[in-house]
């Protein structure tokens, strides 16, 4: 008949494995087969005893510490004066004694001993000789531990390999472990005291509270001397702690121990993801707001050019309204007409010929030195454009690297789409074509060979001095013409006031399309550039669009777990205690 307290393990287990299937879809969605394969692992032993793990430095007696512990006649672990330990020993319950190879590092060994009913016992090769097998130990064994066993050789507990693999251990599953100073029988009790002073002191130095250190001899257990051997206050342990129906709800705490330190790994990875994903946010954030301040510069730059333009223009026009008004007056035309009488010289219609070609002079002259003035302020603009996303691109931080333990294939991505984003890029800047904006260009004009074959962003001053200097000129010549027209019918007897009044006319309808069309080209220029160099950044927008709704689906699977995780702790905690 099944006990109320096989019930409550029963529930409590159904719970966890809930828990730990979560996690496993969860390291698998995240395309992390080393988490994966350890979680497999934990749910594969979850109905397994309560394990023990031996770990320690080759020669520190691990095999004969295990022989003794199992109070058998004769050796399950091999003992021998050279290492023997090459591959793990797992010592599990069977009803017949027999070994089994899983693979050319692991062996399963049955024996049918009680205290296996209860616990499995793992023993490892030595830390200090074959450190290309600890993948395999930490892997398989040291994540579905429930207990570590830390041997160590009693006449020196100090050894760097082994207390640097107790810092990986410890560091990264924060697993209850217990230290074993074997071979007491070879030191004077003054001096093993001091050992164990030693490795107390250094486990609480590592974060151990109140280490359990144990003394203990192999040889004098094995020889009967069981007052000598140390192995009483080890066993005594050993049955308050772990066995005596126990075993099982602590192999449970030690499940959901291990589902939480993978859980925090995951929380911690995805913590360092979010804050590159902030930083790439940021500074996405940042480009966007430089390209609109750095056209906005340009703008500013156009406008200022435009004004120079127009203000010539007025200047110009305002001088030529008064020679012409003053030509147009009564005495003026008179003495024209009568002059004109000798000589076709001094004719008003010649005078207005002269008049309108010294206008065409002054007028393209003065704009033709303000559109050289300031079409570079406007080109160096457009070019520090490119020029300081170019610098930003180049300087974007890194906090996700490449080798990082969960996600280095989201920073291995991310640093390829920036990689990439940088080469193209600086092609983009290289081009001429580029920068060489249709829109900015009338249907009837053309790249001359030398900018088709300039360098990208260099060649800007030119296109914009082509293209502006094109523009002027044409809405100037208009202006020409149309005044020209309006001369060739003047006689003596048109009157001065509708002269100046349609003369006015044609200066007002050119300047607005003065103002009008090189304001609406150039900004509309300024505005492609800027869109041209934005357009750069769609495959980064993707892998930001992606992080953000990742993130917030990793976050709400994680925080569910966690805190199925959280209640399974607690219902335990409460289940010991009662």
């Amino acid at each position: 008949m099944m006990s109320f307290l096989d019930e409550q393990n029963i529930v409590l287990r159904t719970r966890i494995n809930h828990s730990v299937d979560a996690l496993l879809k969860l390291t698998e969605r995240i395309n992390h087969e080393s988490l994966a394969s350890t979680i497999r692992d934990l749910k594969d032993r979850i109905e397994e005893p309560f394990m023990f793990v031996i770990v320690g430095e080759v020669k520190s007696g691990k095999s004969s510490f295990i022989n003794a512990l199992l109070e058998v006649d004769e050796d399950i672990c091999k003992v021998a004066p050279s290492p023997m330990t090459d591959t793990i020993q797992q010592v599990i319950y069977g009803e017949h004694a027999h070994e089994e190879i899983i693979n050319p590092y692991l062996k399963k060994i049955y024996q049918p001993v009680e205290i296996l009913k209860e616990i499995a016992i793992v023993d490892t090769p030595g830390t200090n000789t074959i450190i290309e097998h600890h993948q395999e130990i930490t892997e398989r064994f040291i994540p579905g531990s429930d207990l570590i066993v830390f041997v160590f050789e009693a006449k020196n507990p100090y050894r760097q390999s082994a207390w640097d693999f107790f810092n990986y251990i410890h560091e990264e599953w924060r697993k209850k472990i217990i230290f074993i100073l074997q071979q007491k029988d070879l030191m004077n009790e003054e001096d093993l005291a001091i050992n164990l002073d030693g490795v107390r002191k250094m486990a609480e130095q590592k974060g151990i509270e109140l280490p359990r250190v144990f003394a203990v001899s192999a040889k004098l257990e094995q020889e009967g001397k069981k007052e000598e051997s140390g192995y009483l206050p080890l066993r005594t342990y050993i049955a308050e702690h772990i066995t005596g129906g126990r075993a099982p709800i602590l192999k449970l705490e030690s499940n959901v121990n291990t589902a939480r330190s993978i859980a925090g790994k995951i929380a911690d990875g995805l913590d360092l993801r979010r804050k590159q994903y902030e930083v790439d946010l940021a500074f996405r954030q940042d480009i966007t707001e430089t390209l609109e301040k750095q056209a906005s510069v340009s703008r500013d730059q156009v406008h200022v050019l435009v004004e120079n333009l127009v203000a010539h223009y007025d200047k110009t026009m305002r001088e030529k309204s008064d020679q012409l008004s003053e030509a147009l007056s009564f005495g003026s035309v008179f003495k024209r007409s009568i002059t004109s009488i000798f000589s076709k010289k001094q004719s008003i219609r010649e005078w207005l010929r002269h008049f309108t070609e010294s206008l065409e002079t002054d007028l393209n002259s003065g704009l033709r030195n303000r559109l050289n003035d300031r079409v570079i302020d406007l080109a160096e603009s457009i070019q520090q454009m490119g020029q300081v996303i170019d610098l930003k691109i180049r300087s974007s931080q890194t906090i996700l690297k490449d080798d990082h333990e969960i996600f280095s294939n989201i920073a291995e991505r991310r640093a390829g789409i920036l990689s990439d984003l940088r080469e193209a890029f600086s092609t983009f800047l290289k081009n001429t074509e580029n920068f060489a904006d249709e829109k900015v260009f009338a249907q009837n004009e053309n790249l001359s060979p030398t900018l088709a074959t300039g360098s990208g962003i260099a060649v800007v001053g030119v296109i914009l001095a082509t293209v502006t200097n094109g523009m002027v000129f044409d809405i100037t010549g208009g202006v020409l013409t149309a005044i020209g027209i309006l001369f060739a019918g003047v006689s003596l007897g048109l009157q001065k006031r509708k002269i100046m009044r349609n003369f006015k006319e044609e200066i007002d309808k050119g300047r607005n399309k003065l103002e009008k069309e090189v304001t609406g080209r150039l900004e509309a220029y300024v505005t492609d550039i800027s869109g041209k160099i934005d357009s750069n950044f769609h495959r980064f927008d993707e892998l930001l669009a992606n992080e953000q709704r990742s993130l917030k689906e990793l976050d709400n699977t994680l925080d569910e777990i966690t805190s199925d995780l959280q209640t399974a702790e607690k219902d335990i905690s409460e289940h010991l205690s009662n």
